[in-house]
């Protein structure tokens, strides 16, 4: 949050002198770090109250003094009562009430008379009155908030006892003086003070109202400051002093995750520091320090982050100790999952995969991959190294290394076994660069850079060119397709939420350096809205792309399946140059982990198949376009939700689709 200088506007023009007795604000005693003094109002209404009594018949002892502290006069007031009983219980006819100034005299103005004379209860005239019914009124006045003191004051006359009420107003509002608030809005103070103040008199119980609000700015805020000290002086000038905490110091300490000591930690200082927002010489903030800790956390090198913050020897000053325990480094780990774009064969979907990952290398939180999935036909080894914020960037600009190599089926594109050798397979060795930031809320992008040697083989690794139907496989006709591709890529998301709003662009341009490799241009997006309806939720999804330029035909957009209209087997629907799909969804709660949902799908290759190198679709016969419907069920699980539907498409086919995790 940004920084404004010490806040001072003064309504008038004149000079504004430090009074030489500047009076605490007295509602404002239980403030945190205040440092009024109630002793100038305690001997000021003990002298009151004492020359009221002695001007009362004998009878009367003074038992008890006044204070204008509610808290003080009212706790002596409950002690005195207990101790004298009776005697407090008699009383004096009044003849008179009247409100005065200190010198006797009526108030210049009577909004103030009227003020006062409306917070009386008990002293009217013509009533016979305590001397603690006396004292309650006159704390009455005083909590009206319009005066400074109140002093009773019995006068004999022939008519009888005239009781006189000897107000001090307050001074009328001039300006304010408002030191120490760093972060405070000027306008917030502005606005507080004009309300209630411009040209009026000062109200000691608005002023406290208005304090509370500015504390309360601070706390909604998450900030820790407050107003520590209020007085009025001379000239109705209002004084307030604010008290906020800054930051000083941040030190970091490691724990060990067994025992909870102190120990060495593997991260650098400097690592962590890059993640806090919170900095030196800033206003402590809780909620700032809270989004740090889960910043830290989302890191995933660290098992528990705390912050405590601790007093130094300066009371407008903290320091922070940030509590780290770090998690293993690294490890290897094996798992399994399936394959939705391999639906033959009873085991043909099934991979099995290992992986070793290092979270931390050197201590920067840097992130090295290795794995190696592996199916029935489906095999990718794939290394990556991903620095997630480049050291010296204040952009939290992230950097990918990747080198892939990979087998998938040609199905999606070719069918199946539809080349001479057996099995289709499209091999492909990858490597590149990319960098990804933020650079709006919500908003992410990626460059990239990315080289390509891609080509067919059959079940024995023998590479091919041309299918069963004597269509290319590759777009040079060599054995393999070489390609280096810059690409783009921009992503909103709403929030982490599946129904959310989502919108992705992507695109691919190869370029040419050498002449044998490929030059094309390839741009797709897709978009997400979700609805609540009542109990449900209405997911509305959309996707489409087109690629320009000499492209192999495996890489031409595939429609249908899984993850594309339902009803059909991966790819069955078409393959072209251009493509749109658009799903509906309609998902439900049912009971536990299980939730219900009823889906219809459709795409189109908008008549672009024939124009992909070979004609791939025309030569097996895909109609081009397509739709489905049908139902299903999820279920949550650590993998995702697994999906398992029921579909039929506009051929009245069916077929069950399994999946895990949502649909892209």
């Amino acid at each position: 949050m940004s920084r404004n200088e010490d806040v001072r506007f003064v309504s008038s023009a004149i000079k504004i002198p430090r009074s030489s007795r500047a009076h605490p604000v007295p509602l404002l005693s239980t403030l945190p770090f205040a440092r009024h003094n109630l002793s100038f109002h305690l001997d000021r209404a003990r002298d009151a109250i004492q020359g009221f009594l002695a001007a009362l018949p004998r009878r009367w002892s003074p038992r008890f003094l006044c204070s204008s502290s509610l808290a003080v006069v009212r706790q002596e007031a409950e002690t005195n009562h207990r101790r004298h009983g009776k005697e407090d219980e008699e009383r004096v006819l009044i003849s008179e009430v009247l409100i005065r100034n200190k010198d006797g005299e009526a108030l210049e103005r009577a909004d103030l008379e009227a003020a006062a004379a409306d917070a009386l209860k008990s002293c009217r005239p013509n009533s016979a009155l305590t001397v603690r019914e006396v004292q309650e009124d006159v704390h009455r006045i005083i909590e009206s908030g319009y005066f400074f003191s109140c002093m009773p004051v019995a006068v004999d006359t022939r008519d009888g006892i005239r009781l006189v009420f000897e107000v001090e107003p307050n001074q009328e509002f001039q300006g304010l003086i408002c030191e120490g608030a760093n972060v405070l809005p000027v306008n917030f103070l502005e606005d507080a003070f004009r309300d209630g103040y411009a040209g009026k008199i000062i109200n000691i119980r608005h002023l406290d109202q208005v304090i509370k609000s500015i504390n309360g700015w601070y706390y909604k805020h998450g900030l820790s400051g407050l107003v520590s000290y209020a007085e009025i002086l001379s000239g109705g000038i209002l004084r307030l002093q604010v008290t906020e905490a800054e930051v000083n110091n941040t030190i970091i300490q490691f724990l060990d995750r067994r025992t909870g000591e102190p120990t060495i930690g593997k991260t650098r200082p400097e690592t962590i520091f890059q993640q806090l927002t919170t900095k030196k010489g800033q206003v402590y903030n809780r909620l700032q320090g809270k989004r740090d800790v889960e910043t830290i956390l989302t890191m995933g090198i660290m098992e528990d982050v705390t912050i405590i913050p601790q007093p130094t020897g300066d009371p407008c000053r903290v320091d922070l100790v940030m509590n780290l325990v770090e998690r293993p480094n690294g490890g290897f780990s094996a798992g399994g999952g399936i394959s939705s774009g391999i639906t033959n064969g009873p085991l043909a979907g099934l991979i099995g995969s290992f992986a070793y990952l290092h979270r931390n290398v050197f201590g920067r939180n840097q992130k090295l991959n290795l794995s190696l999935e592996r199916g029935q036909i489906d095999s990718i080894f794939r290394i990556n190294y991903t620095d997630p914020w480049i050291e010296g960037d204040n952009k939290r600009t992230s950097r990918t290394i990747m080198i892939q190599n990979s087998r998938t089926s040609g199905a999606l594109v070719h069918g199946n076994n539809q080349s001479d050798h057996g099995g289709l397979t499209i091999a492909r060795v990858t490597a590149g660069i990319e960098f990804s930031r933020p650079f709006r809320p919500k908003w992410s992008g990626t460059l990239g850079l990315i080289f390509q040697h891609t080509g067919a083989r059959d079940d024995k690794g023998n590479p091919i060119i041309r299918d069963i139907y004597n269509s290319p496989l590759t777009a040079s006709g060599n054995a393999y397709d070489d390609m280096l591709i810059a690409k783009f890529e921009s992503v909103y998301t709403d929030s982490s939420d599946h129904s959310s709003s989502t919108f992705a662009f992507n695109m691919e341009q190869g370029l040419p350096v050498l002449s044998e490799w490929l030059c094309f241009n390839r741009v797709s997006a897709r978009a997400r809205q979700g609805y609540k309806i009542g109990p449900a939720r209405l997911l509305l999804s959309v996707s489409g792309g087109h690629v320009v330029g000499n492209f192999p035909p495996h890489e031409a957009f595939a429609i249908g399946g899984t993850n594309s209209v339902r009803g059909y087997e991966e790819g069955a629907v078409g393959s072209g140059r251009s493509y749109v799909v658009g799903s509906g969804e309609i998902s439900f709660h049912m009971f536990g982990p299980l939730e219900g949902v009823l889906f219809a799908d459709y795409g189109n290759d908008l008549g672009s198949g024939p124009t992909v190198h070979g004609d791939p679709a025309g030569a097996r016969g895909k109609p081009g376009n397509g739709c489905g419907f049908g139902a299903g069920i999820r279920v949550d699980s650590p993998l995702g939700p697994l999906r398992l539907e029921y579909a039929f498409n506009d051929k009245l086919a069916s077929r069950f689709h399994f999946g895990v995790g949502y649909r892209n």
